[in-house]
């Protein structure tokens, strides 16, 4: 790693956006490059959006979308010169994810005649080296997943490794001019330049928090915009890079509560941010300064995440209008639930615990699945019916068997037979394979390179090898 003076100059790093593919605003590269910044970077993905992208390899966002951002990115790298990092790439950072950015990128650089040197940074875990580390008492759960086991591992169809900076670090020092990474902490790949070109770790990972979204923690309120950071011996400044918008004490300090159980600590690979002491300060109408930000070291753990993807569903949809089942939906909840999985019983011979029946009432608790303040109406439900299986067409078997009652059940028998409305026809919706997280873990390791591999393309010819 780099070192740098006390009295050095601050790291500027610009953020463009809060995830790759959400759209840039092309002017905004302009005003950030003015600033003269020393390095570009951003996050790409998340597992906001479930274990679809991770089990699948595909991203969220279009193709073209992030195909114009990257366009954008790349060409601000080439008028300055200055390395670019991205973290999960591709939405979910497995290795699949890392060559589809790689592929945009090489289309964009022949296409521009652009010759980067590309870092590829892979994190992605083969099965038979977390059973190895399992067995060891390398992994530990997460709340609220229990201890893991192989039978869990196997069903996994691609699994990643959360990296912290390092690995960023390496890339650097190979002089890469645009680093690809797989699954990485969001503050972690903002962090890293400003932590290798020797900032402390306590203002360079508060930072990276901040930006991870861009322009999110500011007026602007929205990933689609970019934000500047300058990083200091004992601080950092934060400042929206259009000057149309603000960071204000508010919107930087209260960034600690999004995604974070402890709106002062958080934990990443490495270490723990402390910002119990920190101090914010509005240096201008648009600029916040904070200082006393703190850096705990601790062991050093990478969390786990792997998708499986070996159940299949079918959905059903309906319309609710009945008067008496919006006057006692908990009440048409339960009996609905509980004929249509006697009903699903008595059709296939299978026991209860070979499938599965959900219901779930939007415009009552469908989202939430709270029940709302007592007395409170609904003026309409639409409820939907998940049925998950081992096979598609178990799930569908179920679904017929069960259409008659899910669209004619009354609240209760022998009142009028109801109709409710449905949305399609056929009423019965196969989604085919689904897909869920089943890792919760982290795993201890000696050295944050031990599960990362790093590839160095170098010239046109190592590039377009891989990219065959």
């Amino acid at each position: 790693m780099n070192t740098t003076a006390p009295d050095r100059e601050p790291i500027r790093i610009y953020v463009p956006e809060g995830s790759l593919g959400v759209g840039i605003f092309p002017e905004e590269i302009d005003y950030a490059l003015a600033r003269n910044p020393q390095a570009i970077a951003l996050d790409a993905g998340s597992t906001d959006s479930g274990a679809a992208y991770l089990a699948t390899g595909k991203s969220k966002n279009d193709r073209g979308s992030v195909k114009k951002d990257l366009g954008l990115i790349m060409g601000a790298q080439q008028r300055a010169g200055i390395p670019v990092l991205i973290g999960t790439s591709g939405q979910a950072g497995g290795d699949l994810n890392v060559n589809w950015t790689l592929d945009i990128v090489l289309e964009i650089a022949r296409e521009r005649g652009y010759a980067p040197k590309i870092a590829l940074l892979y994190s992605e875990q083969e099965p038979k080296l977390i059973k190895q580390k399992l067995a060891n008492g390398k992994i530990s759960n997460l709340p609220p997943l229990g201890d893991l086991d192989e039978a869990t591992i196997d069903r996994c169809l691609h699994i990643v490794a959360l990296m912290g900076p390092e690995p960023y670090f390496t890339a650097l020092e190979a002089g890469a001019d645009i680093i690809i990474g797989g699954r990485a902490s969001d503050p972690a790949v903002i962090a890293a330049f400003a932590l290798w070109k020797g900032a402390p770790a306590g203002p360079s990972w508060h930072a990276g928090k901040i930006a991870e979204c861009g322009c999110q923690a500011t007026t602007a309120n929205t990933g689609q915009r970019g934000v500047f950071l300058e990083i200091g011996d004992s601080w950092f400044e934060v400042e929206p890079v259009d000057p149309q918008f603000k960071a204000t004490v508010e919107s930087i300090s209260g960034h600690l509560l999004y995604e974070n159980k402890n709106p002062w600590l958080l934990t990443e690979p490495g270490g723990q941010l402390d910002t119990t002491e920190s101090e914010y300060v509005q240096v201008t109408d648009s600029k916040v300064r904070v200082t006393g930000s703190k850096w705990i070291p601790k062991p050093y753990t990478m969390k786990l995440e792997g998708a499986s993807g070996d159940l299949f569903q079918t959905i059903m949809i309906v319309g609710i209008a009945d008067p008496d089942v919006l006057a006692e939906p908990e009440v048409f909840h339960e009996m609905m639930l509980t004929t249509l999985t006697q009903r699903a019983i008595s059709a296939t011979g299978l026991s209860a615990d070979q499938f599965d029946i959900s219901l779930r009432m939007y415009g009552y608790n469908g989202v939430s699945g709270m029940a709302p303040p007592p007395g409170s109406v609904p003026l309409e439900i639409g409820m939907m019916c998940v049925i998950t299986a081992e096979t598609q067409e178990l799930a569908s078997h179920i679904a017929k068997a069960c259409n008659p009652y899910f669209f004619h059940m009354p609240l209760r028998l022998g009142m009028e037979l109801p109709s409710y409305g449905w949305p399609f026809t056929p009423g019965d919706i196969d989604r085919g394979r689904v897909f869920q997280f089943l890792l919760n873990h982290v795993v201890s390791v000696d050295d944050p390179l031990e599960l990362v591999r790093i590839q160095i393309l170098d010239d046109l010819e190592e590039r377009e090898a891989a990219h065959a």
